[in-house]
């Protein structure tokens, strides 16, 4: 609630939701903000919520720049019809997971976790098993 307080005193559209939902509970509405601009805290921080925020952007080497330049790198969302341009996407973000016409879509055999501050590490998959391994190289020389 603290971010969509935020997100309308910084100046962006709430264009749906926003509320709270039941009286038991930590639940809101899906919610959608729009003319949002780079600066707000809905737009750098990462919200663990069903908050959206639309913004504007001109050409492709924008978008990156701007998707790239916050200190977060969990996730992104891509959509588009031209999977060459969905490919340079997912080489140029710096995100642990693309999810191209999809999202959320978290399979347990797939490694998950962020770049930067998004977390240490993976979870799921064989990569998520890495942080319980106890290695022990052993070298002989038999004469």
């Amino acid at each position: 609630m603290k971010y969509i307080e935020s997100g309308k005193k910084q100046g962006a559209k709430l264009e749906f939701g926003g509320e709270r939902v039941g009286k038991n509970g930590f639940f809101i509405q899906p919610t959608v903000f729009s003319n949002v601009k780079d600066d707000m805290d809905i737009a750098t921080d990462e919200i663990f919520g069903p908050v959206m925020s639309i913004l504007k952007y001109h050409d492709y080497d924008e978008v990156i720049k701007r998707a790239n330049d916050t200190p977060f790198g969990l996730a992104a969302g891509v959509v588009t019809k031209d999977i060459t341009r969905a490919m340079k996407f997912v080489a140029q973000l710096q995100v642990g997971t693309v999810w191209v016409n999809d999202y959320d879509a978290v399979i347990n055999q797939l490694p998950f976790g962020g770049y930067k501050q998004s977390g240490h590490g993976r979870e799921l998959g064989s990569y998520g098993l890495q942080e319980y391994y106890e290695i022990k190289t052993v070298v002989i020389k038999l004469i």
